[in-house]
């Protein structure tokens, strides 16, 4: 939806297409994630990801049959019904140009028919979801039994919670509060300056229509490098106190965005952005790397959900915060 928002923006010039999808999408994704985190315990997670990939998959041929159906008008009708859309994709979410569309309903209907037969009898899933229903998650048996371990799906869902000894919710989130806020502070600064001001508040460039989607593909190129990067272990950032200030400086982002745009030229402004893809992806994954360190499944698990909690929240106030960019220029 991203990487196809200026093709919305030729459909609905008037509408803000990049800021009200967005925050659509927040909006369901946060309140279905903080029903999922405080439930998790609960929760088949085998199920929840067949379903979050089944509404995906929906949500995105639906886009493809409102295209057809509207003959791409950009009317109020046409607009609604997008959102709705968009805010299914929310719900999907918080359980895990048209022809990309159509590239992007196969691609998601491979990931849920690969989660369905294939991923569950990886060897090293099946080794992290045994040794997580040994210590108690009931939500892997699903899983278990799905991989073969009938037997250990079994003992799993028979097991005595009483006897297991395990962290509290508020506990977890005591001893990680740091983590929570700087994944909220991370997405609050990337969300506030993307997508919504690379597409509208970036000005005319000598790329003209091309300037915004370059823009989108350097964040997200840069950010899904910066992802493989703490596999290498003498790059991996571990200090606490280091991911913190690090978290902090990209505040200066945002000043920095702003002369950037009002002052330079575009390749200053594809630096800033691959910067910003580039810091957001390297430090998600340093925080949900070391987070688990020292706990058992369950607690991982319910810690993991604690997280994109506040990873959730984060995009919701960063998206709010961008439309402050509009002050001013008469946009509103």
């Amino acid at each position: 939806m991203l990487t196809i928002t200026d093709y919305y923006y030729q459909v609905f010039p008037k509408y803000h297409p990049s800021r009200v999808l967005t925050i659509v999408y927040q909006l369901v994704a946060n309140v279905f994630i903080s029903t999922l985190a405080y439930k998790e315990a609960k929760l088949n997670t085998r199920f929840r990801n067949i379903l979050g990939y089944s509404i995906y998959t929906a949500g995105t041929f639906c886009l493809i049959i409102l295209d057809l159906a509207s003959h791409g008008s950009g009317s109020v009708g046409a607009y609604v019904v997008l959102c709705l859309i968009v805010a299914l994709f929310g719900l999907a979410d918080a359980f895990v140009q048209v022809l990309f569309i159509g590239i992007a309903t196969l691609i998601e209907l491979g990931c849920l028919i690969l989660y369905v037969t294939v991923f569950a009898k990886l060897p090293i899933v099946k080794y992290y979801r045994s040794k997580a229903g040994k210590e108690g998650a009931k939500s892997v048996a699903a899983d278990l039994a799905a991989a073969g371990l009938q037997e250990q799906a079994q003992q799993v869902q028979q097991m005595d919670e009483t006897k297991i000894i395990r962290l509290t919710k508020k506990q977890l989130l005591r001893q990680n509060i740091d983590h929570g806020m700087n994944i909220f502070m991370i997405y609050v600064v990337t969300l506030s300056i993307f997508p919504g001001f690379l597409y509208e508040n970036t000005g005319e460039h000598r790329l003209g229509d091309w300037y915004a989607p370059v823009l989108i593909a350097m964040y997200n190129g840069w950010d899904s490098i910066a992802r493989f990067i703490p596999s290498i272990k003498i790059l991996a950032m571990e200090s606490r106190k280091w991911i913190t200030g690090c978290v902090i400086a990209r505040f200066l982002l945002v000043p920095a965005f702003y002369f950037t745009a009002k002052y330079a030229d575009q390749g200053w402004m594809i630096f800033l952005t691959s910067f910003l893809g580039l810091s957001n992806g390297y430090l998600t994954v340093c925080i949900f790397s070391i987070a688990p360190k020292g706990y058992n499944g369950p607690e991982s698990n319910a810690l993991g959900n604690l997280l994109c909690v506040f990873l959730l929240g984060g995009i919701f106030a960063g998206v709010c915060l961008g439309w402050l960019w509009l002050i001013g220029n008469g946009s509103f």
